[in-house]
């Protein structure tokens, strides 16, 4: 029996027996172990089965953690919220920093940037007085996402390399990964592919050597958006086509909404627009479903530009009303632009209904 097996025993007879601080030191080092290697679902099997012999923030954080990866923000949300209320009571300073991150990130999944920064900005200098470089450097990373979906390249770029050398400083190969493919995908929205795809081949096969399923995903499908802008559609395909069956393997929705997208965009490229709105619509409900407002927003343009493709004006025009709304919501950078095209269309509609 693997001492992951004996662990898993020691649990099960731990909730048998109510004895929750057993259960509760065993589950949240399986918790450990199982979240680095993108066993999400295990994970919350796990916690959920500790909570059942009681209240409990690590439970209820490694449940938390694994909710947000599978399309449960909200859920995960009222995790955390319940596990900082308990680190703060218990005076848990390392564990309210965790936490606060936590929450900053599900804000930042469900595209409210600017409650994320709140967090993130809150909580960094909490790290920093713990000492906490392997935290420092997740949330330096965190605000250089936010910087990132703001649009402001050079400001996330600027966070995520303060983050790479503390990865390296620590030994920490998984973030040092999710770092390489921060500043990747900075340079790819910079125009600058060849530097994006330099940084993703270096995070691959870091997310190979830990484990990380979820990592390898995010790699392979943003290696595949590289070649699809460069127009190598079929090395796109390819990689997207790697990337996809794990994001459903491991359970992560959102990842797997990204995916299904990026292969309709391929489709899109190569002339093939029925193939296209096919996946689109498929990246659909999973946006809607995990509360993924600029998803959605992404989503809905894109299924909108293949009806525009086809001259079915209304369809677009009906997609875009629901883009420019959702741009709204979330503060989004395209507003402006989503907006006028909008405005265009409508005009078009205007005259064509005149002539007829």
């Amino acid at each position: 029996m693997t001492s992951i097996q004996q662990a898993i025993e020691v649990h099960r007879l731990a909730v048998a027996g109510q004895q929750l601080d057993i259960a509760s030191d065993v589950g949240a080092r399986l918790a450990h172990v199982w979240l680095r290697t993108s066993r999400f679902a295990d994970v919350e099997t796990l916690a959920t089965s500790t909570l059942s012999l009681g209240t409990d923030a690590r439970a209820l954080f490694s449940r938390g953690r694994a909710r947000l990866v599978t399309g449960q923000p909200r859920q995960a949300l009222d995790d955390f919220e319940k596990a900082l209320a308990l680190d703060q009571l218990a005076g848990d300073k390392a564990n309210e920093a965790a936490t606060l991150n936590s929450i900053g990130t599900v804000y930042s999944a469900l595209g409210d940037q600017q409650q994320a920064l709140t967090y993130f900005e809150r909580v960094l200098p909490l790290a920093r007085e713990a000492g906490g470089r392997v935290s420092e450097a997740a949330i330096l990373n965190n605000i250089g996402h936010v910087h990132d979906a703001l649009g402001d390249q050079e400001q996330a770029l600027a966070y995520y390399q303060q983050a790479l050398p503390i990865t390296r400083e620590v030994g920490n190969r998984a973030g040092e990964a999710t770092t390489l493919n921060n500043i990747g995908h900075a340079h790819d929205a910079l125009g600058d592919q060849e530097q994006a795809l330099t940084y993703y081949q270096q995070a691959l096969p870091i997310t190979r050597e830990v484990g990380n399923r979820a990592g390898e995903a995010t790699t392979l499908n943003n290696i595949g958006q590289v070649h699809d802008v460069l127009g190598d559609y079929e090395q796109a395909l390819a990689y997207h086509q790697q990337a996809l069956p794990i994001r459903r393997e491991v359970g992560d929705r959102a990842g797997e909404a990204t995916t299904l997208n990026n292969i309709g965009t391929v489709y899109e490229g190569l002339g093939d627009r029925r193939q296209a709105l096919t996946f689109y619509r498929q990246a659909l409900p999973i946006r809607r479903g995990t509360g993924d407002r600029v998803g959605e927003a992404t989503a809905r343009y894109n299924i909108a530009t293949v009806h525009l493709a086809q001259g079915e004006l209304d369809q677009a025009i009906s997609e875009l009303e629901q883009v420019v709304d959702l741009d709204r919501q979330v503060s989004h950078p395209d507003l402006a632009k989503d907006t006028a095209l909008l405005e265009k269309l409508r005009q078009r509609q205007a005259e064509a209904r005149k002539m007829s």
